[in-house]
């Protein structure tokens, strides 16, 4: 309940559930596929204070809602979008966006391994801190302390085709179990026995329909199960068309198991592990070409990628390095980059004395630690140009150090500090850690004097920039939008609302199907349901009212709006009309918030002492 309204307001704005083609989410980002590109109104949701910034880019609408990305996701998933579901189904083939190679390859990558980054940031982190502690001498790797830990830092990247199988099939099409079971028999303990044997003594000998089997180990690999959970995708496809209902689902996961799993130890495994190879040989044939130009590159443009969602291209590439070269090169070389953005935002944190700023760079620079950067680089950096430049300066000539230094990573997650245990080697540490520690420690260091010293303008640096003058304190009128009972926020029968989390304000009880304009303004937004609206009061006041509790799901029916988003309203005017009997008939409550979205905004919200109020009572006066 507490994302719903955003949700709401983010539906709505991307085109309604009838253009959400799917939907998924990574660290910070909604990441949406549409229909229709041309009808989602970016600046609506780039100004919603809840929302930190909008990206169009490798074929999807990226909305960048912060570290709460997950909840508001589960408040989008409980309208009924998931993404499983082509809600644009029945959509014709003229509203399907086309999209190129490129951007397809991006969205499968980001599909596939965004639904278990948490897991995957924390497995790094857990193998990161067990480096360090065998390094300090606090545990051994004989002890059951470090074995078991171990076991719970591993079990992700180890049993990878198991993960990546459910993943990847959902992402195709398919059934994720089905998948599923296919990453598990490439990694089944006959088949990784029949590798061992195959090793103590050559080449096998065993056959299948007398076709020679060379046994792969794919404990931990990437890229074979992703193209065997395609060609699952496909056949499954393929069969559920031709085959009977009746008989469809035994049949069709039989037949896919048949073809798919054979498939994969013969052909799909030795290609996909040679295609292996061959990208981590070369990637590591140009790192070795000019490592410290690699780490200029990388640390200066790493931001860049993330900013448009490119980087999800190069992540199966440094899980792949670690799976086949047991490190990856690439890793180290993005940690200066994003402590530049941390840097940056703590410059900012230290130089402002705007309270809201100062807030908000104390929680993204917390966020960058992580390695979440999204909240730095859109909510404080990039908004103020220089801090955000500063620290790409700075992450490229920490890049270049940690480059020139041949740093590696042994164990993949979010890139972070963390990152600098991760580098630690099985001998213990080495110049190459240190060289890490030395060029991220100067990225942190520089990127934070650049910005403090030159990174805002005199009008951020307070929160007015002619203090000697008072701030205007003018009383701004809102007028009651309902006739009805007046009760306490804290009496709405809805903890998202009574808690005060959506703004300040007070909650109405109607007696009257009417909604009118308490000011002059425009309606920023009505949802598609009728039963919410958002208004923005021409002083700046935005007010969100309700009608009822759980309305959202009478999906329109007993509502009538008289407005519609982009109108000019004044007080008095006719928003909505709703029917109060069926309302209640239908079990939802009438308890309706009136709240103040950006309350914090005023220097005071004033509530008029009233128990029952009338189209023409004022409701609240605000002071700015």
């Amino acid at each position: 309940m507490k994302y719903q309204s955003l949700a709401e307001f983010i539906i709505n704005r991307v085109g309604g559930p009838e253009n959400i083609k799917s939907l998924t989410h990574c660290a910070t980002r909604l990441r949406f596929q549409l229909r229709k590109y041309d009808v989602v109104l970016k600046d609506d949701l780039s100004n919603h204070p809840e929302i930190i910034m909008v990206v169009e880019s490798g074929g999807q609408l990226q909305v960048v809602v912060g570290n709460n990305v997950s909840e508001v996701y589960k408040a989008i998933e409980a309208t009924g979008i998931t993404d499983e579901t082509d809600l644009a189904a029945g959509s014709s083939d003229e509203a399907v966006i086309k999209e190129n190679i490129f951007n397809r390859l991006i969205n499968v990558v980001s599909g596939i391994f965004t639904p278990f980054l948490g897991i995957l940031a924390a497995s790094g982190i857990m193998k990161g801190l067990l480096a360090l502690a065998i390094v300090c001498g606090i545990t051994t790797e004989s002890s059951g302390t470090y074995k078991i830990l171990a076991a719970a830092g591993d079990a992700l990247f180890y049993f990878f085709p198991l993960v990546l199988g459910y993943t990847a099939g959902k992402r195709f099409g398919g059934s994720p179990f089905l998948s599923m079971a296919i990453g598990g028999a490439l990694m089944h303990p006959a088949m990784i026995a029949a590798f061992d044997a195959q090793l103590q003594h050559g080449a096998s000998v065993d056959a299948f329909l007398g076709i020679p089997v060379t046994y792969i180990n794919y404990a931990g690999s990437v890229i074979p199960v992703i193209f065997a959970a395609w060609l699952s995708s496909v056949v499954e496809k393929f069969c559920n068309k031709i085959l009977p209902s009746a008989v469809k689902n035994l049949f069709t996961p039989l037949i896919a198991l048949l073809i798919v799993v054979p498939a994969a130890f013969l052909l799909i495994g030795p290609l996909a592990t040679g295609l292996s190879h061959l990208m981590a040989n070369a990637f590591l044939a140009a790192y070795e070409f000019a490592p410290a130009l690699a780490g200029t590159i990388m640390g200066g443009l790493w931001q860049v990628c993330v900013m448009f969602g490119l980087h999800w291209g190069l992540v199966p590439i440094m899980i792949n390095n670690i799976s086949v070269l047991g490190h990856d090169i690439m890793q180290p070389l993005l940690v200066p980059a994003v402590v530049g953005q941390l840097g940056a935002a703590l410059g900012v944190f230290l130089r402002t004395q705007d309270p809201k700023l100062k807030t908000l760079s104390g929680s993204a620079v917390s966020a960058a630690i992580f390695g979440i950067t999204e909240p730095a680089v859109y909510g404080v950096n990039l908004p103020n140009r220089r801090p955000f430049i500063f620290g790409c300066t700075a992450g490229a000539i920490g890049g270049t150090i940690v480059g020139a230094f041949h740093g590696s990573i042994y164990s993949f997650g979010l890139t972070s500090f963390f990152t600098l245990a991760q580098m630690i080697p099985p001998t213990g540490m080495d110049m190459t850690v240190w060289g890490a520690i030395i060029g991220t420690a100067l990225s942190l260091v520089l990127s934070t004097l650049l910005t403090y010293f030159f990174g805002l303008p005199a009008s951020k640096e307070s929160p007015s920039a002619n203090p000697g003058i008072a701030p205007e304190t003018a009383e701004i009128v809102i007028l009651s939008p309902l006739q009805g009972k007046v009760i306490d926020i804290a009496e709405i029968r809805d903890p998202t609302f009574a808690s005060g989390l959506l703004g300040n304000g007070v909650g109405i009880i109607p007696t009257s199907g009417k909604v009118i304009a308490p000011f002059d303004g425009v309606v920023s937004s009505i949802f598609n349901s009728r039963h919410a609206i958002n208004l923005v009061s021409n002083d700046g006041v935005e007010l969100l009212i309700h009608v009822g509790i759980n309305t959202v799901n009478l999906k329109g029916e007993g509502f009538t709006a008289h407005v519609k988003t982009g109108d000019s309203v004044k007080a008095g005017d006719l928003l909505i009309e709703f029917d109060l009997d069926f309302i209640q008939s239908a079990g939802c409550l009438l308890d309706t918030p009136v709240l103040i979205n950006n309350s914090d905004e005023f220097r005071a919200v004033h509530l008029a002492d009233k128990q029952t109020v009338s189209y023409d009572t004022v409701l609240m006066t605000t002071i700015k």
